[in-house]
C-alpha cells in the first residue's frame, strides 16, 4: 500500500502518541517514529526526514514543542502541524509565529486531522508555477 506521506509524531503521553500513530495509519500515512521530547523530536526528524511533523506544544523536558518546531524548521525545513490542549492566546501566538501547517486543539476528531493533513499534502503535491526569467 502506498502511503500518502510520512509523518513524525511528537507527543509525550505514550497512550496518546500510540493512538495518534494508529489514527494516522488508518488515514493512509506512514508514521515510522514517535518522539516524546523536543530533543528527541529534533534528532528523529533529522534521521527520518518526514514530510510533516505533528507536534504537541506542551512536552515534558527542557524543550517545548514550539522550540523543537523552530529548530526542525530552521535546520531541516520540515513543516509542523501543532496539537495542544491549551488554547491560550500567548501559546497560539508563539505557535503561529512559526507559520505552522495548522493548529488543532485537543481533543480532535479524525475528520479535523484528515482535513488539515489533506490540505497540507494537496498543497505540497501541487506543481509549483515556474517563473520565466
Amino acid at each position: 500500500m502506498k502511503h500518502l506521506g510520512t509523518i513524525l509524531v511528537v507527543e509525550d503521553e505514550r497512550i496518546v502518541a500510540r493512538d495518534l500513530q494508529q489514527r494516522l495509519h488508518r488515514l493512509g500515512f506512514a508514521v515510522p517514529e514517535i518522539a516524546s521530547s523536543g530533543e528527541e523530536a529534533v534528532a528523529k526528524a533529522e534521521h527520518v526526514r518526514p514530510n510533516l511533523v505533528v507536534m504537541d506544544i506542551n512536552l515534558k523536558g527542557s524543550m517545548d514543542g514550539i522550540e523543537a518546531a523552530r529548530r526542525i524548521r530552521d535546520r531541516l525545513r520540515i513543516p509542523v502541524l501543532f496539537l495542544s490542549a491549551f488554547g491560550d492566546d500567548d501559546t497560539i501566538l508563539k505557535a503561529r509565529s512559526l507559520q505552522p501547517v495548522g493548529y488543532l486543539g485537543k481533543p480532535f476528531e479524525d475528520q479535523e486531522l484528515y482535513a488539515a493533513l489533506n490540505k497540507f499534502f494537496a498543497r505540497a503535491a501541487a506543481p509549483e508555477t515556474k517563473r520565466e526569467h
